[in-house]
Order: structure tokens, then C-alpha cells, then sequence
């Protein structure tokens, strides 16, 4: 078989043929499928190697050391052969990796041949083909978790133990410094805990990808940012726990912690850097200074880890392998996301060229896996197609003068376009009610009552061949939005129709092959949120966005009452379908652009989702639409992180924009005057209308924004993120 292998003394790097290893009783022969490069612990093995002879003494002060004693006892010449012998030696890398069982040895019944284990140790996970794992340093894959993400287990492992030395308790804050690999998902793990973050790293891109996952603020260490962002976030007095996640020889971790963290508060070592304490500093706060041993108790304990004596649970609840199946159960229910992680996968024969490029910063890498042979072939990543959107020449909508009012019909007058819609057209000037078509004669007769139409009907045909009638609304169940939308584009109307605009891909190509064949693209959907003014407002005062941004947006869509149209799926979609291109347009308004991938997951037996949206620059936009939530808890909150500042959106009510260490702008009104943007979207449409305009959101906006709602159960379909492929 082939390994991974280096020359401590040279720094040659090799891919050797090694002899299988046996499976000895107590473990298993596990042939890998991924394996994670530590692109902190291995890299730094990596550049010692390449060292003179002097430089890797002086990176190791605690080798010399044993040197120096070995020489004492036993002689210049003899700890000089002795030394250079175990330099001038092949050593392995790696220590994280998932595989399938291939033989299972004596004593162990809790796996099979073919079973999906991840496995950790740098003497028995190394980059290698076969590898032999004993029993309490692998576990088994849960179902659905794709094996180039198990193969994180160990990595995670680390991180999930330095995080439980520092006790989080919900509603602390904390500080990660260095956002490497471990960092990264000391962020993710911290989040999932409750704790709020924020991070410091002197790399961007990092810092930007932490914010996306999750963290509050972060920056570059040296600047004022993160000690802004920890006083705003604790009201000055600090972090209830620092983590250190970086490595190298500078001492700036340990002073940024003793500065930014609370009195008696806990500083964790996770990584490998300088820790001269600044002794002052840490006795005035009684900073609590802790240490995390990798992958937690059991480590470097023979019978633990060899013979396979496992502790009490009762005495120690977290060990090694109880840490790796934590985490694998994390990443299996998506509390913690490693794909946003992976910056490359190389094929296991490249992997000396990989540790090149990686060494050289050639590649630029948060982790990298390698792939072997018996890696299962992945699936191609889901794609739905957005549908091009072609226009066939035809006139101009006509201009009219400002006295020729426009007049418009309505498909339907149900609750929602009683209450939300017909109100504020009932009372605008140079707006005519025409006709209100309904299936039911009395409902078209309460609409022509209560706001004052000049005519009601039950024969569509008749309002679509009326020449009179500008616009038609139709605001009818969702199941007949696209079909009613086709009629009316084909008789030559401005539509608006109510979200959704299709269900099925097929309905929305439908819908633009009837703009192609009419020439008539006057169509606007009923996204409103991005019209309403508090929140127009707030993104004027964020102002221009350079960066990366993480946006956060939870709908508390609540219960539905039982019987409600809503509910029923097989006609009239589900109701996310029906009702969340009004959150995906929003967060794509203000991210300024349309998605480019979606990935959802949902837990059984509920319709709450968790919905990430990927865009072209980098941004991402998570949506949590939950069911199950509290009454009164508001509706809906937005929360948009970028280049140091946040938008925070409280329900319509309150909105406010933090940056340089304060809030900068803060508006609220009343809950009774809550404005979603209904009034100014309609004047918006109707203005287009008359003048003959563009329509207040762009047709190819909407496209994407119906293909990205319908992406949707394609994901929780395929278990994986749904590429939103553009037409050429």
C-alpha cells in the first residue's frame, strides 16, 4: 500500500510503498476513503523539516533539552548516532480521516465489515491507504453524513475539547484568536452553544468566513476592531472566555486575551503559540488559564488508547471517542457545517505536490482532504436550471399623460388582498378599481362594496378581453398564480401576482415562454419586504459594501390553524413554497445579487428549515424558518454582518445599524404602524404602469428568486446543497 511519509533531517517529502498493516486484536483494518491535512499542526512538522539544523533546534527548545540531558548520561558520540538515526528516519504524517472497515479484529462487535468509520491518531489515522485503528480511536458514521466530512472527526474532536474546557454557558460571550481550521469550528461549536462570538485574525478571508459562520464581528488582531466589537458586545467588560486557536512564536495572543477578557475570566489553549503570560495583567483579572490535551481524556493514555480500557462515563462523561461521536452527531443534524471549510481536494498520488503548494503558500487553504481510490464516487453536486429569460420584440407599454388614471382588475379578493393590498389602491389617487373577478358571486359582490369597484364578475375571459383594463392583480391560491399569470400576460396586461408566481420549475418556464412568445415582460411579484421604508432606510445607512457579508434572518412563521388552505401540499405546494421568496428576495435585495447555490436542511417531523443561500461574492444569507417557535416572539429579525458593521432589523418596528464601536443610526415607530413595504410597492407597480417604466424589480430578479424557493425541496430531497445554474 502507499503512505505519506517524511525525512525529518532532509524535509523530503514521499509517497512510499509500506507493507499492510496486520489487524491485531482490539481494532480494525480501515481502508480510507478521506483524510484531512491539519493545515497547522502538519504544515508546522512540514517547515521544521525544511529547517537547518539550527533552525529546528531552535523551534524545538524542549527537544534540545533532552538532548542535552541524554548527552550527560550517556556521552557526546553515542546521543549524536542516536539522535541523527531517529532524524534520518521516514516519520508519518496525518491523523484525521474516514474510511470503510475492512477487517475487524478479535474482541470488537460494535462494527462491521463495510461499515463507515472515522478515526483519529497520528500513529493509527495516518495519510496511508490502510490503516489500523484500535477500538476507542474510531467511530462509527451516522447515516447521511457524507464520508469527506467525517473525515473532520478528529480535527473536530479537538476543537469540541477546547471549547469544553472553557464551560460555555448560554448567553456568554466569547473571543477566538486564530482562525485556522480549529478556529473556524471553535466558532461553529461556540455558536451552537449559545455563546456569542467574536474573532481575531490578521487574514480577511478568514475573518470573513467565520462571520458567515457564525461569528458576530471579527478582525485583524492589530487593529481596534476586535477590542471595539468586544466592548459593544459585553458592554465593556469582556469576554466570559478566550480561546487560542493560532499558533506561532508571537506573544500578541496572550496580551489581546489578558485585554479583552472579563474579570476571572478563562483563557483556553488550544493551539500551539507563545504563552510568555504577561504576569500583571493576568493576576489583576485572576484570568482562569486552562489547557486542552487534543482530542480530550484518554489521549496519550496507553490502556486507553491501545488496549482499549475505556473510563467510567459516570467519572469522565468526555473522552476521546466519546468527543469523536459527538461531533460526527453534530455534523450529521448541521449544527455544524465543515463544507464552507474544504478550499481544495487533491488525489492522494498528488499529495507531496499538495504539501509543496500548501508549504510555498502557493494554495491558500483553510483545510484540505485527500481523496483516495476507495473513496465512494461522489455524487455530482444537484443543479436546477434558472430559466433564461428572452424577450420577442414588441412595442413599448404605452405612456400615458398624468391625468389618465390607471385601471386595474383583481383575480380573487380574499382575506389577504382585502386587507393588505385593496386598502391602500381603494384610496390612491389615479387609481380606478375596474372590475373584481371571483369564483363565488356573493364574494365578488362584497368586494364591489367595500371598495368601491366598478364592476363585479365571475367570467375571467371578460376582464382579460376588456381593452380598458390596464393591470390585472391576481391574488388567488397558489396552485393557479402561473396558469392566471399566462392568460393575463397573453392578453397583453401588467401583471402583479401575489407570491408564489410558480410551484413547479415547469410552471416557471411556462411563465417565460409566454414572455417570449407575447413580448410582454410587464410582471411583478408580490415581494414587498424590500420596498418597506425602516428597512430602506437601514441599508442606505449601512452604506456601500465592499466585503463579504453574512446575513441572518429568522421567521417565527408559527402554527397554522387547522383546515387552512395552506396545509394542503398536494394542490397548492408547501408553505415555504407559497410564502418564502418574500425572505429569499429580501436577503438578495440587500446582498445585492441573486444566489448561486441553496442548501436546506429540516429536522423530522416539523416544517421548521434551515436554509443557507451562497452568493457570487462570497456572502452568504442563513434563513431559519421555524413553525414550531414562540407566539410571541416577534416574526421576523434580519441581522446583516459586513466590513465591521451589523444591521439589525427587529419586525418592521425597530431597525438600527452598528459600526465603529456604537450604534451609528437607531429608528423605530409604533408595532401598530408596522410597514412592510405593501403602500410603496403598489405605488411603485402603478407608476410603472402608467409611465411606461421598468417594473419596480427586475423580471430576471424574480426568476431567480422563484428558482431559489423551488431549490429549496430540492435539497432537503438530495440531502445537499442545489446549484443554481444561469443559462450562458
Amino acid at each position: 500500500m502507499k503512505q505519506v511519509v517524511q525525512n525529518y533531517k532532509s524535509g523530503e517529502l514521499a509517497v512510499l510503498d509500506v507493507p499492510v498493516p496486520g489487524c491485531k486484536p482490539g481494532g480494525v483494518l480501515v481502508r480510507t476513503a478521506f483524510s484531512l491535512i491539519s493545515t497547522g499542526t502538519e504544515l508546522m512538522k512540514v517547515s521544521e523539516a525544511g529547517m537547518s539544523m539550527v533552525g529546528k533546534a531552535r523551534s524545538r527548545p524542549d527537544q534540545v533539552a533532552k538532548v542535552m540531558q541524554s548527552v550527560a548520561v550517556n556521552g557526546l558520540p553515542a546521543t549524536y548516532r542516536k539522535v541523527m538515526g531517529k532524524l534520518d528516519s521516514y516519520t508519518p504524517l496525518g491523523y484525521s480521516l474516514c474510511g470503510v472497515v475492512e477487517q475487524v479484529g478479535a474482541g470488537v462487535d460494535d462494527v462491521k465489515v463495510g461499515d463507515l468509520v472515522a478515526c483519529a491518531g497520528n500513529e493509527h489515522a495516518l495519510h496511508a491507504e490502510l490503516n489500523w485503528v484500535p477500538k476507542n480511536l474510531y467511530s462509527p458514521v451516522p447515516d447521511g453524513l457524507a464520508p469527506r466530512h467525517a473525515a473532520f472527526g478528529t480535527v473536530g474532536s479537538i476543537a469540541l475539547q477546547g471549547v469544553r474546557q472553557g464551560e460555555p454557558q448560554l448567553g456568554e460571550s466569547a473571543l477566538v484568536i486564530g482562525l485556522g481550521l480549529i478556529g473556524q469550528l471553535v466558532v461553529q461549536l461556540l455558536t451552537a452553544a449559545g455563546v456569542r462570538v467574536v474573532g481575531a485574525d490578521p487574514d480577511p478571508a478568514r475573518c470573513g468566513l467565520a462571520e458567515r459562520l457564525g461569528a458576530v464581528a471579527c478582525g485583524d488582531p492589530g487593529s481596534t476592531a476586535v477590542e471595539n466589537a468586544v466592548a459593544e458586545l459585553t458592554d465593556g467588560h469582556g469576554v466570559d472566555q478566550v480561546y487560542l486557536a493560532a499558533g506561532g512564536g508571537s506573544n500578541q495572543p496572550v496580551e489581546l486575551a489578558a485585554r479583552l477578557a472579563r474579570d476571572r475570566g478563562r483563557v483556553v489553549d488550544i493551539g500551539k503559540c507563545r504563552l510568555d503570560l504577561p504576569w500583571n495583567a493576568y493576576y489583576e483579572k485572576e484570568l482562569d488559564v486552562r489547557f486542552s490535551r487534543s482530542y480530550g481524556p484518554g489521549r496519550y493514555d496507553p490502556s486507553y488508547e491501545l488496549e482499549g480500557r475505556d473510563y467510567p462515563i459516570g467519572y469522565v462523561r468526555w473522552t476521546e471517542r466519546r468527543n469523536l461521536a459527538c461531533f460526527l452527531d453534530l455534523m450529521a443534524r448541521g449544527r455544524v457545517d465543515v463544507e464552507p471549510l474544504v478550499s481544495h481536494v487533491a488525489d492522494f498520488e498528488d499529495a507531496v505536490e499538495t504539501y509543496r503548494r500548501l508549504k510555498e503558500g502557493e494554495l491558500k487553504a483553510v483545510a484540505v482532504l485527500f481523496r483516495y481510490a476507495s473513496a465512494p464516487v461522489e455524487a455530482p453536486a444537484p443543479e436546477l436550471a434558472v430559466p433564461a429569460v428572452r424577450r420577442a420584440a414588441a412595442p413599448a407599454a404605452p405612456t400615458r399623460t398624468g391625468s389618465s388614471p390607471v385601471r386595474l382588475a383583481f383575480i380573487g379578493a380574499g382575506n389577504y388582498a382585502s386587507s393588505m393590498l385593496l386598502p391602500h389602491l381603494a384610496r390612491r389617487e389615479g387609481v380606478v378599481l375596474s372590475t373584481v373577478v371571483t369564483t363565488t358571486a356573493l364574494s365578488a359582490a362584497n368586494a364591489r362594496r367595500k371598495f368601491g369597484f366598478a364592476g363585479a364578475t365571475t367570467d375571467l375571459d371578460a376582464v382579460l378581453g376588456d381593452p380598458s383594463i390596464d393591470a390585472v392583480f391576481v391574488v388567488t391560491r397558489h396552485s393557479s398564480h402561473a396558469d392566471l399569470t399566462r392568460r393575463a400576460l397573453l392578453a397583453g396586461k401588467a401583471v402583479f401576482v401575489e407570491k408564489p408566481l410558480a410551484l413547479t420549475e415547469d410552471e416557471l418556464a411556462a411563465v417565460l415562454a409566454t414572455v417570449e412568445e407575447s413580448g410582454n415582460d410587464r410582471l411583478q411579484v408580490g415581494f414587498n419586504r424590500r420596498f418597506a421604508p425602516l428597512l430602506r432606510e437601514a441599508k442606505q445607512r449601512l452604506g456601500t459594501r465592499t466585503g463579504p457579508a453574512g446575513l441572518r434572518y429568522l421567521v417565527n412563521a408559527g402554527r397554522l390553524q387547522h383546515g387552512s388552505w395552506y396545509l394542503q401540499q398536494g394542490t397548492e405546494g408547501s408553505r415555504f413554497e407559497g410564502e418564502g421568496g418574500h425572505f429569499i428576495d429580501t436577503a438578495s435585495w440587500l446582498l445585492g445579487a441573486d444566489p448561486v447555490s441553496v442548501y436546506a436542511v429540516a429536522p423530522a417531523g416539523n416544517e421548521d428549515l434551515q436554509i443557507v443561500l451562497r452568493y457570487p461574492d462570497g456572502s452568504t444569507a442563513t434563513l431559519s424558518y421555524v413553525t414550531t417557535g414562540a407566539s410571541g416572539f416577534p416574526k421576523e429579525t434580519l441581522d446583516l454582518l459586513a466590513d465591521g458593521k451589523v444591521l439589525k432589523l427587529d419586525d418592521f418596528v425597530r431597525a438600527s445599524v452598528h459600526f465603529d464601536g456604537r450604534k451609528r443610526w437607531v429608528s423605530s415607530r409604533l408595532p401598530k404602524a408596522r410597514d412592510k413595504g405593501q403602500s410603496a410597492e403598489l405605488a411603485s407597480f402603478v407608476r410603472a404602469v402608467r409611465t411606461g417604466g421598468p417594473m419596480p424589480v427586475p423580471l430576471e430578479s424574480l426568476v431567480a428568486t422563484t428558482a431559489a424557493t423551488l431549490a429549496v425541496r430540492a435539497s432537503l430531497a438530495a440531502g445537499a446543497p442545489v446549484t443554481l445554474a444561469r443559462p450562458l
